[in-house]
């Protein structure tokens, strides 16, 4: 949906070594999803899962690289596990976060992932109080699925230039909430989470992260999916506090017992992808590459530390993986979604992502034009 078939082939020839095992045998698996997991050699007795849920055109072992998941899972000690999408589902690899049979508890791309939690928690002894939930685009899409469809499953989530729960439950709908959004009101959103299970609270925490110069997904979804859940957890619309964070404006709401449960990063000048601050240091993590931005701000870790995952375990061993049908991953090609460029001076921008990635041989894409192919193929335009 969101990517040129000249973006795909630029990685054909551009291989990394996966970190991550293919597990197999998981559960009757409805969404017909692949699992991945990456389990580090130290981790604690009852550790933390985090479920990443890639974008279109982009495999589990891509996002992986890109984004440094595995490697804050190796620093921090919790166990990282990858739904990854099908051609046969979907041809462009997005996850089906606007087809009501796959957004809906126990259907479809849900149950998948959601069989897919349950299999690791048993695996690996994990922690059911500390199980979370992030994606990109259409992941980011799906990890609102997965929130609302199960907020007893999720400690909390993030959504990266994602949209809110229930926007869209057809194609066309699809394309109207990416490209021009869509407005409700908060009791509006919060009543479709609400709907969406039996669950009567409490509810899981969320961080929203959006370019503001986002062209494929309109940043207007992140203001909306900020409503949507501080409805849910029947906050005022006004954030609590705002801060600056490396760089960029943070906007928090707390709840009454002081607990901050919502935030958003609106990322200055940014277009469509995921935050990388790529570096030596302890936060940073990653690798840039399509719709993995270089912008100075590491979100898997800022994620990851209002998760609190980032705290010095106490109780860490050396673990030995337990034996279980899996399936190691070869090198594999590592596919995303291109950048749109941007033209920051005329934006104003008060901070110039650095959005290049390391190979200044990459084809142009024109988004206008992906667009455009976009919407005559749902049927929005001739």
């Amino acid at each position: 949906m969101k990517a040129s078939n000249a973006t795909a082939a630029f990685f054909e020839n551009s291989t990394v070594t996966s970190r991550l095992t293919e597990i197999v045998g998981f559960g009757s698996n409805p969404g017909n999803l692949r699992m991945m997991t990456h389990v580090p050699e130290s981790i604690s007795s009852s550790p933390a899962l985090v479920v990443v849920l890639h974008g279109c055109t982009q495999t589990a072992a891509g996002y992986d690289h890109g984004s440094g998941w595995s490697s804050l899972a190796d620093r921090h000690g919790f166990v990282v596990l990858y739904a990854e999408q099908q051609d046969a589902n979907n041809p462009k690899r997005c996850f089906n976060w606007f087809q009501a049979g796959d957004i809906e508890r126990d259907k479809g791309e849900a149950h998948s992932i959601r069989q897919m939690v349950d299999h690791a928690i048993k695996q690996h002894n994990v922690d059911r109080s500390r199980v979370f939930v992030t994606g990109l685009s259409a992941g980011g899409a799906m990890t609102a699925t997965m929130l609302a469809a199960y907020p007893d499953v999720f400690a909390a989530g993030a959504i990266i230039a994602g949209l809110p729960y229930r926007c869209a439950t057809s194609v066309p709908e699809a394309f109207e909430c990416m490209f021009q959004g869509q407005t409700r009101s908060a009791q509006e959103w919060g009543g479709l989470v609400r709907n969406a299970s039996s669950h009567q609270g409490p509810w899981p925490k969320v961080s929203v992260w959006h370019g503001s110069a986002d062209a494929t997904v309109k940043p207007m979804n992140a203001g909306e999916i900020v409503k949507q859940w501080t409805d849910v957890h029947g906050l005022k619309a006004s954030p609590s506090f705002s801060e600056t964070v490396d760089g960029y404006p943070r906007r928090v709401w707390t709840n009454s017992s002081g607990d901050d449960v919502i935030e958003e990063y609106v990322i200055t000048g940014m277009a469509h992808g995921t935050p990388l601050a790529v570096g030596d240091d302890e936060n940073s993590y990653g690798a840039a590459g399509p719709f993995l931005l270089d912008v100075g701000i590491s979100s898997s870790y800022r994620i990851a530390e209002f998760w609190g995952l980032t705290e010095q375990a106490e109780d860490v061993q050396r673990i030995r993986p337990t034996t279980e049908p899996v399936r190691t991953e070869l090198p594999t090609v590592f596919t995303g979604e291109r950048p749109a460029a941007d033209d920051w001076a005329a934006r104003g921008a008060a901070r110039k992502p650095r959005q290049d990635t390391p190979n200044s041989g990459m084809p142009h894409m024109d988004v206008g034009s992906v667009i455009t192919k976009a919407l005559r193929a749902a049927g929005l335009m001739k």
